[in-house]
């Protein structure tokens, strides 16, 4: 097992910078409109050529009452009937997509995210579902991982019965928080009971692995109110915990203008509640997965990262990164080959693109060799903590020391600082820089000098 992560408020404090969470490198600030359908199509033909597993994401924009916090790509509405024509042209681009990849391709992963997955009804849950069987090749033996996001105020135990006969086996539960105070000051309303009905029903009906959300940072927490929202979170025993730090940046998402900003905790009470938390998650027997996310010593995630074998992709951590990932939706992005490309996150501009029989591709990058050496590097140290040079040095044909020299002071400075060790072979991230691992990861990104940090989350 790794080492357990070392508290170092000194050290937090000089390395929590802003920066991005890495699920890809470059990162999607880089995106440029350059990437269009052609290269979309061409990635497609690539992969169907050496017949790749696939990972699919399907966003679902649609939710029924705002949280002041949220910053998805998301239509706030009452009114069902909206979904339907979205439904249609989703539909056609599953169609439009599919027909460029093999039958044989295997459906790995598939993951409804939103929004709120679950703001369709049974019906429209059932033909999705029955469109993508029909034009991809998913599995049928509940070998695969088939995840959807769930609001507890959206789900009862019918819905979690629709959603295992469909397929799923895990779920995304999101809490954020139970005290009532905070509960009001971000609009969302959700009951402990609530959420354990649904836990409960997953439990009953063999969904295989169940992860909470929870957020810190929230109007009206504090140390003390967070600590007993977690305290109830372990009781409930989900596989996985992913416990985000809120960023406010009002001036990017419009709800969180909702937020009086005199009501956010201070930075050092923020510090305290992920101290707390990490010290309550370790003495349930959570293991620290990185970035944020937790996982019980059986779960796949935590032996993976021991086999060093975790990767990362849009979807977080995953150990399907082999999968090429198909992004269906507005604003989803895919991840084919050396391509990332997003769709049009205007709703209208997506489905005009669509019912003019046109992918709702509006962005992208293709990756050079200089971008998928760089990944390799941060993906290595984001997901295992480590990084042999020799490894990279025989998969590009470099001199890892002669390529990065400019960055060894950077490194030599953090391994002054406790955060890294470092010698001619290696770079270690110890325990005490594993919170702060974003910032290693932030030394070998290129682009990050010219972007505008503001744009990012801080560290911790």
């Amino acid at each position: 097992m790794l080492d357990a992560i070392r508290w170092d408020t000194d050290l937090i404090r000089r390395y929590d910078l802003a920066g991005p969470r890495y699920t890809s490198y470059p990162t999607a600030v880089q995106f440029n409109s350059q990437v269009g359908t052609f290269d979309l199509f061409h990635a497609l033909r690539e992969s169907r050529k050496a017949l790749r597993p696939l990972s699919l994401y399907v966003h679902v924009p649609f939710c029924a009452n705002i949280c002041y916090y949220c910053a998805c790509n998301k239509v706030i509405t009452k009114d069902r009937g909206r979904a339907l024509p979205y439904l249609q042209r989703l539909e056609q681009e599953i169609q439009l997509i599919a027909c460029h990849l093999d039958p044989n391709q295997k459906v790995e992963q598939l993951h409804f995210g939103g929004g709120t997955p679950t703001f369709l009804s049974h019906d429209e849950l059932r033909q999705l579902m029955a469109q993508l069987r029909k034009h991809f090749n998913l599995l049928d033996d509940d070998s695969g991982d088939y995840s959807i996001e769930i609001d507890p105020r959206e789900a009862d135990w019918s819905t979690m019965g629709l959603l295992r006969e469909l397929g799923f086996n895990r779920v995304s539960i999101g809490l954020q928080d139970l005290d009532p105070a905070v509960q009001r000051a971000v609009n969302r309303l959700q009951s402990l009971e609530e959420t354990r009905a649904v836990i409960e029903a997953a439990r009953t009906l063999q969904f295989r692995s169940i992860n909470i959300d929870l957020i810190y940072g929230l109007p009206k927490q504090t140390a003390e109110s967070f600590a007993r929202t977690v305290d109830e979170v372990i009781n409930l025993q989900p596989d996985r915990l992913s416990v985000f730090n809120y960023a406010h940046l009002p001036e990017r998402f419009m709800p969180q203008r909702r937020i009086n900003s005199s009501d956010l905790p201070a930075p050092a009470e923020k510090l305290n509640m992920l101290q707390r938390t990490i010290e309550q998650l370790t003495a349930a027997g959570y293991h620290y997965i990185g970035m944020d996310h937790f996982a019980l010593p059986d779960d796949e995630l935590a032996i993976a990262q021991e086999e060093s074998t975790l990767q990362r992709n849009f979807q977080g951590y995953t150990t399907h990164g082999h999968c090429d990932l198909i992004g269906l939706g507005v604003s989803a992005i895919s991840q084919i080959g050396d391509l990332y490309c997003q769709n049009s996150s205007d709703l209208n501009q997506y489905q005009n693109a669509l019912a003019s029989a046109q992918p709702g591709t509006s962005r992208g990058l293709l990756c050079n060799q200089d971008d998928r050496l760089r990944r390799a590097v941060i993906q290595q140290l984001i997901c295992t903590f480590s990084l042999a040079f020799a490894q990279i040095e025989q998969a590009f044909n470099i001199d890892f020391r002669g390529y990065f020299s400019e960055l060894w002071p950077q490194l030599q400075a953090m391994a002054e600082d406790g955060l890294i060790e470092l010698d001619s072979e290696k770079i270690m991230v110890l325990p005490a820089g594993r919170l702060l691992v974003r910032s290693v990861c932030m030394v070998f990104d290129v682009h990050l000098e010219q972007q505008n940090r503001q744009r990012f989350s801080r560290v911790i």
